[in-house]
């Protein structure tokens, strides 16, 4: 018997991690911390951890690193049951380092397993099983054939009336600024929630005008959820627009992972049925514990820590 969707399903590229064992440059390291990370993996832990029903795939080679990767997504309750392992591409790699107090990263995947991706990959009914489907720009920015497969992904999603939630996650290392308008503007405008930075918008708009990207958006279906705005989420849609604060840190330690822990947040709020507004508060929390902790997603926060904070009147209520 074929296995059934979860509520939310979510792909994309997810790569091995190297990194020094503490804050230094990978040329005075004599050894690396192996990891992994992904912007659609990394949610789909997130969701995991906040008890939402989650499916994430996408292509790994059969290698090692694609193997630590399905044990562990799978170890931490999503569902891998669509994952495809090639045989003639490898797992994408990437090294994260600090140098001068700043972080960087180099990334080895040209031609990687999840580069390949096509259209025809996709399990149709998994998709139409679900009730939402998660994507980002990151998948998009791979290749064509990623950005038509993400593309057939969300033809599917509409066809069987699955949201569609939407995060460009913008990285001009994979392509010029042009390239990403020409193909996350018109994936914006299929979104039911479109979960972008500020700084993202103004690049992608090609404006600093706050009333004028509002008035783009305002175009769109979409709810809008554009993270970092005055230290606060504005929730925009048609007929509304609120800000909510920030969740501070106690500590920051680690920025990497926090917008995936929002969106993880986010989703997870809306599969429990809160409104954009309650759904954003959860995001805020979420993000905020992420960043106390090294790690891509190991900092995720399970749902009875969430829940307590929640609580927190003081803060809900500004």
């Amino acid at each position: 018997m074929q296995q059934s969707s979860p509520d939310i399903v979510t792909f994309g590229e997810t790569m091995a991690l190297f990194m020094p064992e503490s804050h230094k440059a990978i040329e005075r390291s004599t050894t690396l911390e192996q990891g992994f990370g992904g912007a659609e993996s990394n949610v789909a832990i997130g969701l995991a951890r906040l008890g939402v029903s989650v499916g994430w795939f996408g292509a790994l080679g059969n290698d090692p690193f694609g193997t630590i990767i399905v044990k562990t997504l799978r170890g931490e309750g999503v569902d891998t049951s669509r994952v495809i392992r090639s045989s003639e591409a490898s797992t994408g790699m990437m090294f994260r380092e600090h140098i001068a107090g700043r972080m960087a990263v180099h990334y080895f995947r040209k031609h990687s397993a999840a580069s390949r991706m096509q259209p025809e990959d996709l399990d149709e009914d998994y998709i139409k099983g679900a009730k939402l489907l998660h994507i980002t720009g990151i998948t998009a920015a791979l290749s064509e054939n990623c950005r038509q497969t993400v593309t057939r992904a969300i033809q599917i999603a509409k066809e069987a009336g699955v949201k569609i939630s939407f995060d460009p996650n913008l990285r001009l290392k994979l392509w010029s600024i042009e390239a990403a308008r020409d193909a996350l503007l018109p994936l914006a405008a299929e979104a039911d929630y479109f979960l972008p930075g500020w700084d993202e918008l103004k690049l992608l708009y090609n404006t600093e005008d706050y009333e004028a990207v509002k008035e783009q958006l305002r175009k769109l279906k979409a709810v809008s959820i554009i993270k970092g705005k005055d230290d606060a989420t504005i929730v925009l849609d048609k007929h509304s627009e609120q800000a909510v604060p920030f969740y501070k840190a106690d500590q920051v330690i680690d920025t990497v992972g926090a917008g995936d822990g929002f969106c993880a947040g986010f989703l997870a709020g809306i599969s429990k049925g809160m409104s954009a507004v309650e759904a954003v508060r959860l995001a805020s929390i979420n993000g905020s514990l992420v960043v106390q902790m090294r790690g891509d997603w190991e900092a995720l926060p399970e749902w009875s820590v969430v829940e307590q904070l929640l609580l927190d009147k003081a803060w809900v209520e500004r």
